[in-house]
């Protein structure tokens, strides 16, 4: 993920077709003690449906061909990117029986992606395309953006099965496989930033937001391959480290980590993106919401103590008030960027289902939350917060 841009103007196409019905809760039971939302499952399913609606409305698109469907980045660095993709995928999959056009979206999304494949493995998807659907920026991948693929292909093999038109099961071990060769470092076992990212100092760097436990779990139960364990587990203890020694504080995770070879550490200045990347940014801003999934649905899961950590933080940091989360902040706690944005704010909220005594305090976070008028220029934060919403709902589907 680039930091937003937000000067990108595109047009948008209304999807046609089935309007969402109110969405019931049938998602992946979550470990016991789990706090939800005190609303009632009705508001919570409600909040769903408002962003699935507009979610379809401002950042789909059909431009791209006949059957394909591309989710549209417009506050992003080019018109269309892989983790936008990945997300329209898994958000798609989660849909399953509560939008007929559900599949229909999935399957063109899915049908984008194959069609631009990387340079580098064709197995992987080319991270940029410009605004004639045409992959740019050397047509090589993003990690982020394949792992959000195959996990999307997992949920979409079990809400829909394989046996149809399309075998979600094998085009997820296609890709998980892919993702092993060329995004995932033979010596370290930590992810790469990308298959172009097995050479110079980026060899040994990562992307906190790419050691999503959940992502890596599911990889090992479709594949029966244990290198997904090993890749969990360098990435669990790495978090538990990097908390311990650089932000006893706070819990917060840099975007970016070096040394991976070694010990691993925050980089100083600007590594790739700019001067927050050893900070809690744009990219880290998923943290709470990645580690949250798997510590709310995998009993005994290493990140319940890690995202606590950011939890109770957060909370005290904000006195207790969820506008006052802001837009990025050093490892220590301090403030980087001003004002308020739903990828840094909604990310916290499945942190606090974590903690039994933080109900006040999620149930604050979801007034905010759906309190938000979602903008049809951000498809960055109005996707996490859909994501999210899925979760705080019972809706989550965890493969």
């Amino acid at each position: 993920m680039l930091k937003p841009l937000r000067t990108l103007a595109l047009t948008t196409v209304l999807i046609a077709g089935a309007i969402a019905t109110p969405a019931t809760a049938a998602g992946t039971p979550y470990v016991s003690g789990t706090l939800r939302p005190s609303a009632s499952q009705a508001t919570q399913d409600a909040a769903v449906t408002k962003y699935w609606n507009f979610w379809k409305a401002n950042f789909l698109s059909t431009k791209c061909g006949s059957g394909t469907y591309a989710v549209l980045s417009k506050d992003a660095d080019h018109p269309f990117v892989a983790e936008g993709q990945g997300y329209g995928m898994t958000i798609a999959a989660m849909m399953a029986g509560k939008d007929s056009q559900a599949r229909t979206i999935f399957d063109g999304i899915l049908k984008f992606v194959k069609a631009h494949p990387s340079v580098n493995n064709k197995d992987l998807h080319a991270a940029e395309q410009d605004a004639n659907c045409k992959s740019v920026n050397g047509s090589d991948s993003a990690t982020d953006g394949d792992l959000e693929i195959a996990y999307g292909l997992l949920i979409a093999d079990k809400v829909w099965g394989s046996s149809g038109s399309v075998n979600y099961k094998a085009e997820a071990t296609r890709v998980i496989n892919a993702i092993k060769a060329s995004e995932v470092s033979a010596s370290t076992k930590f992810t790469l930033l990308g298959d172009w990212g097995n050479s110079g100092k980026y060899a040994t760097a990562s992307r906190s937001s790419d050691w999503m436990p959940g992502h890596f779990r599911a990889f090992q139960k479709a594949t029966d391959d244990s290198t997904w364990g090993q890749v969990r587990s360098k990435a669990e203890n790495a978090v538990s480290q990097l908390q311990s020694q650089y932000a006893s504080k706070t819990g917060l995770l840099p975007d970016f980590v070096i040394n991976t070879n070694s010990t691993p550490k925050p980089p100083s200045g600007k590594f790739l993106e700019g001067k927050y990347d050893g900070a809690y940014s744009w990219n880290a801003c998923r943290d709470p919401w990645r580690l949250g999934a798997d510590a709310i649905t995998a009993p005994g899961s290493a990140a319940l103590a890690q995202v606590r950590k950011m939890n109770a933080w957060i909370q005290t940091a904000t006195g207790g008030d969820p506008a006052k989360i802001g837009s990025g902040y050093t490892l220590a706690g301090a403030p980087t960027e001003k004002g308020e944005h739903p990828c840094f704010t909604a990310p916290f909220a499945v942190a606090a289902m974590t903690d039994p005594g933080s109900q006040a305090w999620l149930d604050k976070l979801f007034t905010q939350i759906t309190g938000f008028s979602p903008d049809a220029t951000d498809y960055y934060g109005t996707g996490i917060t859909l994501q999210v919403l899925l979760i705080l709902s019972g809706n989550f589907v965890a493969p």
